[in-house]
């Protein structure tokens, strides 16, 4: 049986989802305002291999991932760069998609934006309103009362008092409470804003998660997920609000991924050591990072650099060299082979891929010793389980750096360029879509420009 920790009780539970065969999962998105960073990239990753590893344990998934597309970040670049905010966060979005596909992250069955759900929100605050847990402030700014509700704290384990004590806390003169929390902001000139009923507004961060999750999920839903930095306070209010509107518990599970650090010190852009994924990219292959994140456990630190990026890449170029000694066409996983029962078993511990990428080791190891194609057929379908080995040996290998890249191959992805060149003209968009997939799912991203297309590995 699969075995996850659950944040809320702080150890591993077995998994019962609330509905027999049936997931419901949601993971806190992006806020578009600027290029996607190495943190997100782990969010990315951590909650695709979920995901999939539910779905290959039979289980109906729904993933919803939202996008917060409002907030105080996204309205200051957007006065800063003169633009509207719709055109910010499209172009974000669009640049976010982009790096997803390219550390081969699917897309998540909903991936809801938080302007397409005020009406949802509006709905949240007053049932609080109605339950006497939400006030209007002499500022204008509708507030939940922390103290009002019973539990809060449970997640992260910090009690009212500490919290009261504590430095982090805003000290304003409006709220009841300095521990109170804005559910809804007064409308400022220049801002966006909506109607509501205490007046023109937009919504506070924290009630967008409570309403688009609970409207597409239900009230109660099986998997929270997320960076451990949004465990105090973002979903910590969640847990307020949600269970605060609908009277019943909101999460049964809830998993938080660590932090990233680099060098062994926390990412941050203070100290100059914060990363974009496209940042990474342009040096490593986007599989090899992909790669990276998944060899270490969700729960752990991970420390980003070079060395061990290098040695990521190394050691996925191993499997890869496995692969092409012995050509085997792709198959289902046979769960009867004991690498595989290994494999499972790792996995239904809390996601142990670790354990689980050490497994495909030591099944590559057995396919350079017995070229067996069954056991090569093995490795690439337990591997294809966590998104890796998707691709054709030949290509990573020429295409990744230390590995060498023919001149063949450089001349290959040149004319697959011109065909697609030649097919747009032709206005024959479905074959110039499929030659850019194709190359796409080779590690080789298309960029068009004024001076033509360009070329680059994922």
């Amino acid at each position: 049986m699969l075995r996850i920790y659950n944040t809320l009780v702080r150890e591993k539970q077995d998994f019962i989802p609330i509905e027999p065969g049936k997931v419901r999962m949601y993971v806190c998105g992006m806020t578009v305002y600027d290029y996607c960073h190495l943190g997100h990239a782990r969010v990315l990753v951590i909650f695709d291999m979920v995901q999939r590893w539910l779905r290959a344990s039979g289980l109906d998934v729904t993933y919803v991932r939202n996008i917060t597309d409002i907030d105080d970040k996204i309205i200051k670049r957007a006065l800063e760069n003169k633009e509207t905010i719709g055109e910010l966060t499209t172009r974000f979005i669009a640049y976010m998609n982009e790096d997803a596909a390219a550390l081969g992250v699917e897309k998540p069955d909903h991936e809801p934006r938080a302007t397409e759900y005020v009406p949802q929100m509006l709905k949240l605050i007053g049932q609080l309103e109605n339950n006497g847990l939400a006030y209007k402030a002499a500022d204008g700014d509708v507030n939940f009362s922390v103290r009002k509700f019973p539990g809060y704290g449970k997640l992260s384990g910090k009690s009212l008092d500490d919290l009261r004590a504590g430095e982090r806390v805003d000290v304003d003169q409006a709220k009841h409470d300095p521990l109170d929390f804005v559910l809804w902001k007064h409308g400022k000139d220049g801002e966006p804003f909506w109607e509501s009923p205490w007046g023109n507004g937009r919504p506070g961060w924290h009630i967008e998660c409570s309403a688009m999750s609970s409207d597409l999920l239900g009230k109660q839903f099986d998997i929270h997920g997320g960076g451990q930095d949004l465990q105090f306070p973002h979903h910590e209010n969640e847990i307020a609000q949600s269970e605060g509107a609908h009277n019943c518990q909101f999460v049964n599970y809830w998993m938080h991924n660590g932090f990233v650090r680099v060098d062994d010190e926390k990412m941050s852009k203070s100290l100059g050591n914060f990363f974009s994924i496209r940042e990474v990219l342009k040096k490593y292959d986007a599989e090899v990072v992909r790669f990276f994140i998944l060899r270490a456990h969700y729960r752990s630190p991970l420390n980003y650099s070079d060395a061990h990026l290098d040695d990521a890449r190394q050691a996925l170029a191993r499997l890869y060299t496995a692969l092409k000694a012995v050509h085997s066409e792709e198959r289902p996983v046979d769960w009867s082979e004991a690498h595989a029962l290994r494999f499972r078993q790792a996995m239904d511990d809390d996601f142990n891929t670790p354990e689980a990428c050490a497994v495909l080791f030591d099944l590559a190891s057995e396919v350079n010793r017995r070229k067996s194609l069954a056991l090569a057929g093995q490795l690439r379908a337990l591997a294809g389980l966590m998104g890796l080995l998707r691709r054709d040996p030949q290509i990573f290998l020429q295409s990744t750096p230390g590995a060498g890249e023919s001149e063949s191959s450089a001349d290959k992805i040149e004319s697959l360029i011109a065909g697609r060149t030649a097919a747009k003209k032709a206005r024959n968009f479905a074959e110039a879509d499929r030659i850019r997939s194709e190359l796409l799912a080779a590690g080789i991203v298309l960029e068009d420009g004024a001076q033509g297309t360009t070329w680059r590995r994922a």
